[in-house]
Formats: C-alpha cells, sequence, structure tokens
C-alpha cells in the first residue's frame, strides 16, 4: 500500500474513539495527522451526500490538501507515505470471522440470508444448482434423442412413422424365419385431400411425365394422385392430355425414403375388375441411383445387380462375339442376341480416377453398383376363365444363358402351387426376370360386389450370404427365391448376382400397355383406380439400414453430380442425350 493515498474505507464508520486512537497510537504518521484525517474519519457517517461528493476532508484542509495534491505527485508527499504494522491485530480492527458488518453481504453473497448451498447451510442443492441441473439434462437428452437412431417425431405428421399407424402393427413376425421386425416407415394416408407435386410431403412426389420406356398409352400426371377417404388413390382416366388420350399416375420416395433389407407390404383394393384385361397397377422398388421414368438414369444401371469384374460387366456379354452362348437362345424378336443392355455403368471394373459413386473394396477395385428391381406386385388379368393374379418378379443383370436361372426346389420355393406358378416369362434382350404369378382374392377389386383390401409384399436379405428373396401375396407367404439361384454361369462366363444390396425405393403407379399384354379398351370402364390402404416398411432389430445415401453405398455425391440425368425425363440416354461417357473399364484395358 505504500505510495497510495489515505482515503477513509466506509467500514471505519463503525468503529468507536477508543479504537481509533489505539490504531493512532500505534501509527505515527497517523499521529501526525490526527487533527486533519482521524478526527473527521470518525464523523463521517454525519455528513451529507454531497459532503461525500465534495471529498472526505472538511473544507478548511481540503483546500490545502487539494493544493499539495495538484503541485506535487501524492507519491511524492510526506503526508501520503506512511505504514502499518504487518500485524493485522494491532490495527485496532476486529478481526474475528465470527464479526458481523453491516455490508459482509456484499463481498460474500453466497452467505447471504436466503443462500442454500452445500457450503454453508447444508442442503443439498440450490435454486441455481437446481437450475443447472436441469439444462444439463435437456442438454443430454437433446443430444441422445439426436443420435440414438429413434423415429423422429415432424410436425403435422410428417414422421417416419405415421402417427395412425395401430400399435400392433409396430411389429411384426418375418414371414421367412419367424424372428421380429420392427417398423421403420409407414403412410396410413389417413388424411383426405392429400397432393403429391413436387414440394408437397417429405415422402413421396408424383412424376409428369410420359413413360416411354415401356410404351405406355397414358401421360402420368400428379393430379391423377390424391387421398379419399382414408386411402391413396391412383386414378386412370381417358382424356386428352400431352397428345396422349389416357391420364394415369406414379409417384415415388426416390431420394426421400429409401431401405436395404427388411419387409414391405402394403395393402390394395385392385382397379377395374377381376376379368377385363388391359390396366397395369403396380407397386414396386428400384436402386435409388436410377429414377424410374428418367431415361439417362438408368442407362447402364437397371436392372444390374453384379459386383465382379468380368464379361458380365460389357456390352451385350460379349467381347468379339465371345462367349457364344450369349449369341444364341437369347430374345427370340431379336436373332436370339441375349442381350441389348449397353454395359453396367458403374461397374467393379471401373479404372481408378473415372466418375462412380464408390465405395471401394479391400483390394483397391470399385463396389458394383446398379438399379436393381424388386417388385412387390405387377396385377395382371389372364387364364381361361380370365381370372385375376399378380406377378411378383425381381429384374435381374447380367443374364443367364437362354434367360435361365438355377430354379431348384431348393432356390425357387412356391408355397401353395394350386394357385401359384412360375411365370411364363422369364426375360429378355433387357432384361431377366425371376417371377411367379398367384392368383389374386377375386373380390379385392373395384368393381366387385363386395370390394377388399388385399396385403402384398416381400421380405429379402441382400448381397450373397443367406441372402434371399420371400414374396407375400394376400397376406400369405407366395415363394421364395435363395441367392444360390442367382450363382454363376459358366456358359455365359459371368459370376453371381447378389441379391440387390442398393438402397431401394418405393414405386406406386396405374397406367396401361400393351408391352404387358393385351388392353380392351372396348370394356374397361374409366375412370379406374387403385386404392392403397397403407405402405408399411419393417426391418430386424440388429439390421435397421434405412436412408437414401447409406455409408456402404453412397448415392448423394454422384446424383448431384449429375443431377440434370434424374431431373430431366426428356433425357432418355446418358450417352446421346445427357452427353456423357461410361467410365474406362479394366476389363477392356482401358485404363
Amino acid at each position: 500500500m505504500s505510495g497510495a493515498p489515505y482515503v477513509a474505507h466506509p467500514r471505519h464508520e463503525s468503529i468507536s474513539p477508543s479504537s481509533t486512537s489505539s490504531l493512532i497510537a500505534a501509527t505515527p504518521f497517523l499521529k501526525s495527522m490526527s487533527r486533519v484525517t482521524a478526527q473527521p474519519a470518525l464523523h463521517q457517517k454525519h455528513r451529507t451526500l454531497r459532503d461525500r461528493a465534495r471529498g472526505t476532508l472538511p473544507s478548511k484542509t481540503r483546500s490545502a490538501a487539494q493544493s499539495l495534491m495538484r503541485s506535487t505527485p501524492p507519491v511524492a508527499h510526506p503526508y501520503f507515505q506512511f505504514s502499518l504494522s504487518p500485524d493485522p491485530r494491532n490495527w485496532g480492527s476486529n478481526l474475528s470471522p465470527d464479526f458481523t458488518e453491516a455490508d459482509d453481504d456484499i463481498h460474500n453473497p453466497d452467505h447471504g440470508i436466503n443462500s442454500r448451498s452445500i457450503f454453508h447451510d447444508g442442503h443439498l442443492l440450490s435454486y441455481r444448482g437446481l437450475a443447472n441441473m436441469g439444462c444439463l439434462v435437456l442438454l443430454i437428452l437433446g443430444i441422445i434423442t439426436l443420435f440414438s437412431g429413434q423415429v423422429p417425431e415432424m410436425p403435422g405428421n410428417w414422421g417416419l412413422i405415421d402417427l395412425d399407424t395401430p400399435q400392433e402393427a409396430y411389429t411384426r413376425v418375418s414371414f421367412y424365419d419367424s424372428s421380429e421386425l420392427e417398423l421403420v416407415f409407414s403412410d396410413e394416408f389417413n388424411t383426405d385431400g392429400r397432393t403429391f407435386y413436387p414440394g408437397d410431403d417429405p415422402y413421396w412426389e408424383a412424376v409428369d411425365l410420359h413413360y416411354w420406356e415401356t410404351n405406355n398409352l397414358e401421360w402420368y400426371d400428379p393430379a391423377a394422385i390424391t387421398t379419399k377417404n382414408g386411402a391413396l388413390t391412383i386414378t386412370l382416366s381417358q382424356k386428352e392430355t400431352h397428345d396422349l388420350n389416357f391420364q394415369g399416375g406414379m409417384m415415388t420416395t426416390w431420394n426421400k425414403f429409401c431401405f436395404t433389407g427388411g419387409y414391405i407390404e402394403t395393402s390394395v383394393k385392385l382397379p377395374g375388375s377381376n376379368n377385363i384385361v388391359g390396366l397395369w397397377p403396380a407397386v414396386w422398388t428400384m436402386g435409388n441411383l436410377g429414377r424410374a421414368g428418367y431415361g439417362a438414369s438408368l442407362e447402364g444401371m437397371w436392372p444390374y445387380t453384379y459386383d465382379a469384374c468380368d464379361v458380365g460387366t460389357v456390352a451385350n456379354q460379349t467381347v468379339n462375339g465371345s462367349p457364344e452362348a450369349a449369341t444364341v437362345n437369347g430374345d427370340a424378336s431379336e436373332n436370339g442376341i441375349l442381350s441389348f443392355l449397353p454395359g453396367q455403368r458403374l461397374s467393379r471394373c471401373t479404372c481408378n480416377g473415372e466418375s462412380h459413386p464408390g465405395p471401394k473394396h479391400s483390394d483397391g477395385t470399385y463396389v458394383g453398383r446398379s438399379a436393381p428391381e424388386i417388385d412387390i406386385f405387377e396385377a395382371q388379368i389372364t387364364g381361361t376363365p380370365l381370372t385375376g393374379q399378380v406377378s411378383q418378379s425381381a429384374q435381374w443383370a447380367p443374364f443367364n444363358h437362354g434367360y435361365e436361372w438355377f430354379n431348384t426346389t431348393a432356390n425357387e420355393i412356391i408355397a401353395d402351387t394350386t394357385i401359384s406358378e412360375q411365370n411364363s416369362y422369364i426375360g429378355g434382350s433387357t432384361q431377366q426376370a425371376t417371377s411367379v404369378v398367384t392368383n389374386t382374392d377375386q373380390l379385392c377389386y373395384e368393381n366387385s360386389a363386395t370390394p377388399c383390401f388385399s396385403v402384398y409384399g416381400f421380405e429379402y436379405k441382400g448381397g450373397f450370404d443367406n441372402a434371399y428373396i420371400t414374396w407375400v401375396s394376400d397376406n400369405k407367404t407366395a415363394w421364395t427365391l435363395n441367392v444360390a439361384g442367382m450363382a454363376a454361369d459358366s456358359l455365359v462366363e459371368i459370376s453371381g448376382r447378389p441379391v440387390p444390396q442398393e438402397p431401394m425405393y418405393i414405386i406406386a403407379n396405374l397406367g396401361m400397355s400393351e408391352n404387358f399384354g393385351t388392353v380392351d379398351l372396348t370394356h374397361l370402364v374409366f375412370p379406374a383406380t387403385m386404392y392403397i390402404d397403407y405402405i408399411r416398411v419393417y426391418q430386424p432389430k440388429n439390421a435397421r439400414n434405412i436412408g437414401c445415401d447409406p455409408t456402404d453405398f453412397p448415392t448423394e455425391a454422384y446424383i448431384n453430380q449429375y443431377m440434370e440425368a434424374y431431373t430431366n425425363p426428356n433425357l432418355t440416354t446418358w450417352v446421346n442425350d445427357f452427353k456423357q461417357t461410361f467410365p474406362k473399364n479394366s476389363f477392356l484395358g482401358q485404363c
């Protein structure tokens, strides 16, 4: 404190004259200043606020002191240099920790009358502590909710699981091995008047295009799709639009909701009647790297499911006319040629540095990527007498010789041969099909006497290890394909094809095409409507995998890089229209 000007501390107001005398006696400097400084300190409490504002000294001495302070720095003036005893007990103040002064609460706020803490009053928690703990609890809960993988709830019933889904539907038993599956996505379509134009819905979007790939007779328009009486309605109408005579509808969850593995089911009332041919209703799935109806995105992608580097990745499945089995016994309408596919665009043979979404295997080669297809159903009317059926299929590439897969009794398991049989269509120059047709509940049609809904679905595990697809019709197992049925085929020199491992999105549509079968325009009644009560997706608890951009099969960066191919339906091919090239292929010696 040497060199500091002395100013009476407010606490000195409570010092008694006797204690002040002791302090002066112990301090030589204060002895000489006692008549000037100590007495004002004793009477300071009687001065007005105005006096305090003007200074601590009486007026007669204040002016002299001020003149000294102006002329000489305080540190140099003898009146402002003093020392105290090093022992505070000699200062004359009560230093006991038990002695309470009026301003103690200012200097020690935790010791206030209303304070409660574990350090003073023995209480476990203070109000402030409770607030801090509450904040921490909220932060922890928020972090757990964000990263726990539980289904998010979005305002307005836009969560992955529809709030209208009954609790008893939150789990179900696997059709394949009786294990328990849990619900990961649902849409009950209970809210009437929904629309599916771009931006209307977080999961679904209706397309606005002509589905030229299969020469459909209608234009797909978002206006054809809505919700009514607790069901999704897709209506096929006879009306002129875009130079076509019919309007139908298709909507998908492309790039919005995808799943990998598990079970998907839908409850459907089929359109029209069970004995008039021509309508083509379908609910199906496709890998997210291809967008249905957008041809440029599909060239070299659909219907491949392949992760090998051999002749199966190249155009026509041949190099210089070899292997011979790929040039004969194929598509009869194409002079027996097996394949007219352009080759797998994103194959395992892709050279390093070429455009590929990845990832890579441990040996440095790319994972073969594609846009495979698994159908829940495509409905048809066939037979004598005409009978309603569903075709339940998966599409594959590259192809077996003659499109003949290894459909032994161990690999093709049909649950009830009285209502199900292998489809006579097994493939053509652009696809190979593994398919079984099953008779439907003949009352579950729009125009039946007592229309009903029937459940269709498929359950699958992707890859090679114990991989399978099991299809469900009328809520019963229809048939199962085991992956051994798609094993390597030495005749056409291709490797085995895995059950699709790509993230799959959902498609629902109603249209017409003579590519699919006869269209009886004389007897068909328009408008015709397919009703979908719900769509639900389940997965094993230990194998939850939803999202369109999983780390082991990413899609987002690649789609963003080539977004025009996925958003412009007028680009029908990757090379000629979109003006892109296929990546170089190591099997062809292009690296």
